[in-house]
């Protein structure tokens, strides 16, 4: 009765999104969420298995677990996502007292596999090689009340040679247009007033059905919903990117000026020894037609620093990359060797040392270009959607937090009443590499700040009924 959860999510946004069906699962099954600073009932961990540390971070935390799993034999530990895919059963091996292990297929078995184990007192390992039902059929738990991630495909049809995740999620599976913009005006009906389509190849959208105007179409749809306010996607492929994509970012007024597309190299023999089928022409270009449309368009991307062959030559030509593409920001990752890749029994694997050195140096490169491009938004008014974990008044700094259009985090004094989710006009006054500060003027109360308002009433009175008796009839 009333056992407790808490889902850890390691990974990207796929991951969390998953999370949130797993925790809407946990629901459905009658647990509840655990309180803030206690031990729960059933552990969840959500894995990756794009970088080392991911590994090394799901088995120091299974070690902490084990003595209060020992103590406590009624506890239940499971490990999904990507890790519980490709490792399956070294899990157990390390960690024996891990009571279920589920693969990314399979997300909706986690209820039954946990009370399998609890019957029948041993350890369920359920992978499946291919996609059971599409993870957004089942119920989820969302992490915020007015902005969500929407799932337009699972799965990926490239051949990267550092990725394994093409391995672990299979090939890409498209949903249809008609699913998703239904589950867009559902949530749009709940309060959302910010969606993010996901996908691991987001702009390869219509594969399955062949039509390469696809993604272009259902951005344009979106710009339909009424009381949608901002649309996003991530993260695009420079191979598929069409120009379709950019006339539709440009003429729907809720898709926001704002381009997450991973570059990973600036050097054209490490793109084409990544298997990235595209080169920095190419790349390049699209930057400049998205500029061309929308002038004031940030920026971003993902680097990796040190692939097996990367010269000194190589380098430099990611950091001069940087500095003519003028990205707002970069999330640049050390290379990590990852077995079962065709990329980690490369030859002239570089040294940690040599990468750690060029990684240091490539984010200092871009640590002052992100301060310029930030610095030239000194001035300008943004609207800034308050956040939900960042936008919470901060009595102690005065100021709350939320992201302008364009993305980027904006600080403003918390002298205004504003609720995560109203959007406050900012005049930015000053930038830092990470973020904007500015004085805040007009409140616009949304929907979204009605929906997390109510959310925030819901919980509290939830609280206050805590372990109260009731009557069974």
């Amino acid at each position: 009765m009333n056992r407790t959860y808490v889902v850890e999510t390691y990974g990207c946004q796929m991951n969390v999104h998953d999370s949130e069906r797993i925790a809407g699962l946990l629901d459905e099954a009658g647990f509840i969420p655990v309180e803030p600073g206690k031990q729960a009932d059933i552990v969840v961990f959500n894995t990756c298995a794009v970088r080392e540390n991911a590994d090394n971070k799901l088995y120091g935390n299974l070690s902490f677990l084990a003595p209060i799993k020992k103590a406590n034999p009624n506890m239940q530990i499971a490990v999904g996502g990507c890790l519980a895919q490709k490792d399956q059963a070294t899990i157990l091996k390390k960690a024996p007292y891990v009571d279920v292990v589920f693969g990314t297929h399979n997300v909706g078995s986690l209820p039954v596999l946990l009370e399998r184990a609890r019957i029948e007192e041993e350890s369920q390992i359920e992978i499946l090689e291919s996609l059971e039902h599409f993870p957004s059929t089942l119920p989820a738990r969302r992490l915020s009340a007015f902005s969500s991630w929407v799932s337009v495909s699972v799965g990926c049809n490239n051949t990267c040679t550092f990725c394994i995740v093409p391995t672990l999620r299979g090939i890409e599976k498209d949903r249809s247009a008609i699913d998703i913009l239904s589950e867009v005006r559902a949530l749009v009906d709940q309060g959302v007033i910010e969606i993010t389509l996901l996908g691991q190849n987001v702009n390869a959208y219509g594969v399955d059905f062949g039509d390469r105007s696809a993604f272009a179409n259902l951005l344009k749809e979106c710009g339909k919903v009424d009381g949608l306010e901002r649309v996003r996607f991530m993260s695009p492929h420079p191979r598929d990117f069409t120009d379709d994509v950019i006339e539709a970012m440009a003429t729907t007024a809720n898709v926001m000026p704002h381009l997450h597309m991973p570059l990973q190299s600036g050097s054209n023999s490490i793109l084409q020894s990544m298997r990235r089928s595209y080169r920095t022409d190419r790349y390049l270009g699209i930057i400049d037609r998205v500029r061309t449309a929308m002038p004031h368009a940030a920026i971003t991307t993902d680097i990796i620093v040190g692939f097996p062959g990367e010269t000194e030559s190589d380098f430099q030509a990611t950091m001069d990359l940087c500095t003519q593409a003028r990205f707002a920001a970069a999330y640049t990752y050390q290379y990590s060797k990852r077995p079962g890749t065709p990329a980690a029994s490369m030859p002239d694997q570089v040294s940690p040392e040599v990468v750690g050195e060029r990684y240091t140096r490539l984010h200092n490169h871009q640590q002052a270009i992100s301060l310029s491009v930030n610095e030239e938004a000194v001035g300008r008014n943004f609207k800034v959607l308050v956040g939900d974990y960042e936008g919470r008044r901060d009595e102690a700094q005065e100021r709350m937090t939320g992201r302008s259009e364009d993305f980027r985090l904006v600080h403003f004094s918390n002298s205004i009443e504003a609720r995560p989710g109203d959007e406050v006009e900012v005049s930015i006054t000053q930038a830092s590499a990470h973020y904007l500060i500015g004085t805040p003027g007009k409140v616009r109360a949304t929907r979204g700040g009605d929906a997390h308002a109510a959310r925030t009433a819901e919980k509290k009175s939830a609280a206050t009924l805590l372990g109260m008796p009731t009557l069974k009839v």
